[in-house]
């Protein structure tokens, strides 16, 4: 006989009144007839049961991260990298600021690597800030014509193929509050058309446009550091901790106007319960939530998502261990079904 104990199931139900005081009718006469030690009311259910685990194989895990530098800031930085992506165990990894430390992370923990980057380039070019990782298999490539700030590849997730985007955009324009600037809502948004970070996502606003067009067929998941608060969080629900300012920040509204839907708010709806914070500053008021997991497609649902954060060179505490943090971004993390 083959016997697994893997899964468990737990059962909670309420009786009616009558049956309830059938129930304890039948309690008593047994126990009176028994005249031995009382027993408990309890429920027997016996199986089969029929777990279909095909199903359960067809959710997986993708974490976005801004790894600063590599990893190299601190001392054993990419040992950290790897010790708290071990923790997670995410199934494909959309990384930014890779700068050559990719082949090490990636034999380490015996991920598939895809340098964002020409195809002659060496995997451990310094210079190169994009990448993927995946325990599944790579497809075809997607390059672009702007690699540092937006790349990607084909990964064929369980058998079904899907697009993934690593993306950075430009920290600016930046205030660590922008709520104090004295600025209109529509002000802050012309502020916010002023520097880089605006004129690399209409750079790059044709791929999202070409790709996330085709999600039907081809889910499409984008994730990395935008650098941007979000639209989500600045609504009429949170403008009380924003100077009562409510502030569509094009940054994360141009990924809903394109039918994207942002991971983690989807999954935390409430800002003010569950903020996020992937960005902080133990010096200056500087919280926000920067960093994102959008994603478009019939073909695939998120079911959970979170975030990890802590100050850089802190210990990050992680299925009861702590690893010393070598990055000043915090992670996101989201487990989508395929449907």
């Amino acid at each position: 006989m083959n016997s697994r104990i893997s899964k468990g199931y737990w059962i909670w139900g309420q009786f009616d009144a009558n049956t309830t005081d059938l129930i304890n009718s039948l309690y008593q006469e047994i126990n009176n007839k028994l005249n031995g030690p009382n027993f408990d009311i309890h429920l027997t259910i016996s199986g089969p049961f029929n777990y279909d685990e095909e199903k359960q194989k067809e959710t997986f895990k993708v974490m976005a991260w801004n790894i600063l530098h590599g990893g190299n800031d601190i001392e054993n930085g990419q040992q950290n990298v790897v010790k708290i992506i071990r923790e997670i165990n995410p199934d494909i990894i959309l990384m930014v600021e890779t700068y050559g430390s990719g082949p090490y992370i990636s034999n380490e923990l015996d991920y598939n690597f895809h340098l964002i980057a020409s195809e002659d380039t060496a995997l451990n070019d310094k210079s190169v800030n994009l990448s993927v990782f995946s325990k599944f298999p790579f497809g075809e490539r997607i390059d672009t014509d702007f690699p540092f700030f937006l790349g990607g590849t084909e990964i064929i997730v369980h058998g079904t193929k899907m697009n993934f985007f690593s993306n950075w955009f430009h920290y600016l324009p930046w205030n660590n509050e922008p709520e104090k600037m004295g600025k209109t809502s529509e002000e802050l948004l012309e502020w916010e058309k002023t520097e880089h970070r605006y004129k690399m996502i209409q750079k790059v606003l044709p791929y999202f446009k070409k790709y996330g067009s085709q999600s039907d067929s081809i889910p499409i998941i984008v994730g990395g550091d935008m650098n941007s608060p979000s639209h989500l969080d600045w609504n009429k629900k949170t403008k009380k901790i924003h100077n009562d300012l409510v502030v569509p920040w094009y940054a994360t509204k141009i990924f809903e106007d394109l039918g994207f839907s942002d991971s983690f708010r989807e999954k935390n709806q409430n800002p003010l319960k569950k903020p996020g914070i992937t960005w902080d500053n133990k010096t200056r008021n500087d919280s926000h939530r920067i960093d994102y997991i959008f994603y478009k497609g019939e073909g695939i649902k998120a079911i959970e998502s979170e975030s990890y954060m802590t100050f850089f060179n802190e210990p990050l505490k992680i299925n009861d261990k702590e690893i010393l943090y070598p990055s000043d971004h915090g992670i996101v993390v989201t487990k989508f079904k395929i449907r």
